[in-house]
């Protein structure tokens, strides 16, 4: 029988790419989300991929009768949760900014219920969807695992650092308890069958979604925050990962602590390609390969925001032997084509 994994967060942007590559890695995948920002159709096109109907279950993981109510019914119907992968959170800094406490409980309250219940299941193996942003304003570029946790710029990047703390803590007072901590940088992209894709409730907080929304004529122009950085154009510089490549990490990282055994604490990974990418560039970027012009404007700082960062991956690859495989174009590409199907156009 396969060992069933728990995704948290199932109907969001990572989390339906991720257990496609789930179930395609041979596991059985459980689903959970409180659709906060998502929404069931996500999960139906989840499932039309991987043609099996994937349980799901509508709950909050602030909520604790809700993920008893969810770890019990799968071990009564003989499908006891061996693993979890944990994405429920709150994600956008601008946001976090103007509701820090609202990203306190969700995403800190909503990760220490989650580790109550596991506990009380006797599960001990968790992936922690975790990120770059725990790493503050970095004082040395790339950044690898054993870079500091510097004052977090966002609210939302000290939650990630408390959870990974909580997490700490956990496996510390839990000797069987082991947990991958994926720091992951600026996930792009879609499913290359643009069968699911990012599609964030109102206005996108990240650069993609919202670049693809501008080009499709739903949105005003891109405004570019910031054009006068220490950076080689003035504008922000990230690392931008496929979020195919990011889900075939979260297999790789589960599998490891299977592979690895129980109490083996937590370890960190850094997840990037490992190269700076300006906001510039990527428009620059997705004007080459796909043909359309991107309308943007030049604007002022964003409270909130890393000047610059990119990963040093080089743990991932040597212990999880997982290394990313698909380029920004093709990440740019994959998004344009979603963006596409969301607006009802065919064809390139």
């Amino acid at each position: 029988m396969s060992l069933t994994i728990l995704v948290t967060g199932g109907a969001g942007y990572i989390g339906t790419h991720t257990a496609v590559a789930l179930v395609e890695a041979g596991f059985r995948v459980v689903l959970l989300d409180n659709f906060s920002n998502s929404d069931f159709s996500a999960v139906q096109a989840m499932r039309s991929l991987v043609d099996q109907e994937v349980p799901f279950y509508e709950a909050d993981c602030r909520n604790k009768s809700d993920l008893l109510r969810v770890f019990k019914t799968e071990k009564d119907q003989g499908f006891p949760i061996s693993g979890v992968i944990h994405f429920a959170a709150l994600k956008a800094v601008g946001e976090s900014v103007a509701k820090p406490d609202l990203y306190k409980s969700n995403n800190i309250g909503g990760t220490e219920c989650l580790l109550e219940t596991m506990k009380e299941f006797g599960v001990h193996s968790l992936v922690f969807s975790s990120s770059c942003t725990v790493y503050g304003e970095p004082e040395n570029i790339p950044v690898d695992e054993l870079s500091p946790f510097l004052p977090s710029e966002s609210p939302y990047g000290y939650t990630k650092q408390a959870c990974e703390k909580l997490i700490v803590n956990h496996a510390e007072e839990n000797a069987e308890f082991s947990s991958a901590l994926l720091r992951y940088f600026n996930p792009i992209g879609a499913h290359p069958s643009a069968v699911i894709g990012e599609s964030p409730r109102g206005i996108p907080n990240n650069l993609i979604p919202f670049l693809c929304q501008a080009v499709a004529k739903l949105r005003g122009p891109l405004t570019v925050f910031g054009t006068d950085y220490p950076t080689k154009d003035g504008s922000c510089i990230r690392d931008y990962l496929h979020v195919m490549d990011l889900a075939e990490a979260h297999v790789k990282a589960i599998c490891y602590l299977f592979e690895t055994g129980k109490g083996k604490g937590c370890r960190s990974f850094n997840l990037g390609t490992g190269t700076g990418v300006s906001v510039l560039e990527v428009i620059e970027a997705f004007e080459k390969v796909t043909g359309q012009k991107v309308p943007h404007t030049l604007g002022d700082r964003r409270e909130g925001d890393v000047v610059a960062i990119w990963a040093n991956a080089e743990r991932a690859k040597e212990e999880l032997k997982w290394e990313t495989k698909r380029s920004l174009e093709q990440g740019l590409n994959d998004s344009w084509n979603w963006q596409q199907k969301l607006s009802g156009k065919s064809g390139l």
